[in-house]
């Protein structure tokens, strides 16, 4: 009897530790599946069907939405909430969205960084950027030779005065400092003279020189681009001129912007029977001309990031422009849509549409407002006729360039060196539509050339454009430190499509697709090959092809003599 109940009571004890450790297993599998569920899910997401995605530009993740967000780049970034109708908690996750989309595409940089490290041993850029061609001593700048400066305002002297006895009339060491423009987005708004207190537009501005637009090693550069891609938007309104659709973008202090949105796919090429003048702009374009243009060690174009923007959150519902609101629509897609009013390409056949809600879209850097630094606007010599019948002069006279060498203010300093230089960004980029440059009025003809609105370059990969070199092959004539750069992206160290692919690397939407395709760069190789060929043709038939604008740096030039052979 006592046996059996002993056994009946070791049964039960078995019984209870199996259905113990059955609890306890459970309990510890749905731990992991919570802690599995909070990594990989985002909290902000939405599981309604009209979430947004991130927009693909590659031919072969643009098959549908499901393969989209499938893929790895979209896996890493974050969704877009559907709009809510609750107008504070819309925007509340709207701002989560786009600050989780940015430490995304941090990580999406790391790793684009880490792996060419790791196939190249260094980063090329890096060693690039060392170089001493890109670390010439500066020239030493006189008061004149800065664009901007901020001015005391009288009342803030007198109200100091009154404030503290024994204070003279001047103003201080510690006195607050603002613009004395009339303008909207500079009146009354102070800054103290530590530039740490300024927001980082004004820092650019402030950093614009007679010889420089901005300085490639100044940590203000990266702030204004991270300041572009991140910060709230509070105004949308669509900007005048031009003859395609941009926006004008305000920020928090005052900051500005120019948008021009994503109309094609990156790896979609310009229809050959198309006209220069009849292509869409891109946004991926003004992206990589800023690259491209630092990389030659120009310093000539704004800085410009890659962004993606709500339009409904972000234009739509916040824009002040009743003319362009009135042209946003939804599409049979579903997606967000809208066309502005300008001369080409802006109406309901050639719409600006979000994916449904979001959309790529380039920042560049706004320049001072024309009241407080004008600029005036040059004809390129060299500018097409954009007629579909007609030539331009120096299309039919070789000798063109005599004339305009004997030609104000192409007659003396680097002002045509300087637009040759112009022509070999464009012709690297393959951009036709160059007809005007502009300069700063303060610093009359003695300054560089600034190299703005790119959107139509990097339109044509498979074919080279000869004609945008021309300025070069006519006259002969190249500054030797553009000649020592070129020949430096040449070499296999180097190579300008290495560069260029870790560069554009760099930028946000590099986490959604790269910014050129492989095509296109690789004819960035192509194309030096080419200018290097035309240099070394006028070499042999000229002697004054090189404008020394290196002299009086020795240790430079005893540094590069190799390169210059």
């Amino acid at each position: 009897m006592m046996r059996q109940n002993l056994v009946r009571s070791t049964r039960s004890i078995y019984l209870c530790l199996a259905c113990l450790s059955l609890a306890l297993h459970l309990l510890l599998a749905f731990f992991c599946f919570s802690v599995l569920q909070t990594a990989c899910v985002p909290s902000s997401s939405s599981s309604s069907s009209s979430s947004s995605s991130i927009p693909r530009t590659d031919r072969r993740q643009r098959q549908s939405i499901s393969h989209s967000s499938s893929s790895p780049a979209a896996s890493s970034s974050r969704k877009l909430p559907t709009i809510p109708q609750n107008e504070e908690h819309h925007k509340l996750l709207n701002q989560k969205e786009k600050d989780s989309f940015w430490d995304a595409t941090e990580g999406e940089k790391k790793q684009i960084g880490g792996l060419i490290q790791k196939v190249k041993g260094r980063s090329k850029l890096e060693v690039l950027f060392k170089h001493p061609l890109y670390n010439l001593p500066p020239q030493v700048l006189q008061d004149d030779d800065w664009l901007l400066r901020l001015k005391a305002t009288t009342e803030q002297t007198s109200e100091k005065d009154s404030e503290e006895e024994g204070k003279d009339d001047s103003i201080d060491a510690d006195s607050d400092w603002q613009s004395a423009s009339e303008e909207e987005g500079y009146e009354k708004v102070a800054w103290t003279k530590e530039v740490e207190t300024h927001p980082p537009w004004l820092r650019f501005h402030l950093g614009i020189s007679r010889w420089e637009l901005y300085d490639r090693k100044d940590p203000n550069l990266a702030q204004l681009t991270h300041y572009l891609a991140r910060q709230r938007v509070l105004g949308a309104v669509q900007k005048t001129g031009g003859t395609q659709l941009k926006l004008l973008m305000s920020f928090p202090n005052y900051g500005q912007a120019l948008l021009k949105p994503m109309r094609q796919s990156r790896d979609a090429e310009t229809d050959v029977n198309l006209f220069y003048f009849s292509d869409f702009e891109r946004h991926n374009a003004e992206i990589a001309a800023f690259h491209l243009d630092r990389a030659l060690g120009f310093n000539r174009i704004p800085p410009v990031v890659g962004r993606l923007i709500n339009v409904t959150s972000e234009i739509r519902e916040i824009t002040t422009d009743h003319r362009m609101s009135r042209t946003f629509f939804t599409s049979p897609a579903g997606n967000v849509c809208f066309y502005g009013q300008c001369e080409y390409y802006c109406s309901t056949e050639h719409p600006v549409c979000g994916q449904p809600h979001v959309l790529e879209v380039s920042l560049a850097a706004m320049l001072p407002d024309l009241s407080l630094a004008p600029r005036r606007s040059w004809r390129s010599p060299w500018r097409r006729s954009y007629s579909r019948t007609k030539l331009a002069k120096w299309e039919k006279d070789s000798a063109y360039c005599d004339t305009v060498k004997h030609t104000p203010p192409y007659n003396h300093g680097t002002r045509l060196v300087d637009l040759i230089d112009m022509a070999i960004l464009d012709f690297l980029m393959s951009n036709m539509d160059r007809h005007h440059y502009e300069t700063f009025e303060k610093f009359g003809n003695e300054t560089f050339l600034l190299h703005l609105d790119n959107g139509r370059a990097f339109g044509r990969h498979s074919q080279d454009e000869p004609s945008i070199l021309v300025p070069l092959t006519q006259c002969c004539r190249i500054s030797r430190s553009t000649l020592l750069r070129l020949r430096l992206l040449s070499l296999p160290g180097f190579r300008l499509s290495d560069v260029m692919r870790e560069s554009l690397g760099q930028d946000p939407l590099a986490g959604v697709a790269p910014l050129l395709s492989e095509a296109n760069l690789s004819a960035l190789d192509r194309r030096l090959a080419s200018v290097l060929q035309a240099v070394q043709s006028c070499q042999e038939h000229h002697t004054d092809v090189i404008y020394n604008d290196l002299e009086g740096y020795d240790m430079i030039n005893s540094t590069i003599t190799d390169i210059f052979v």
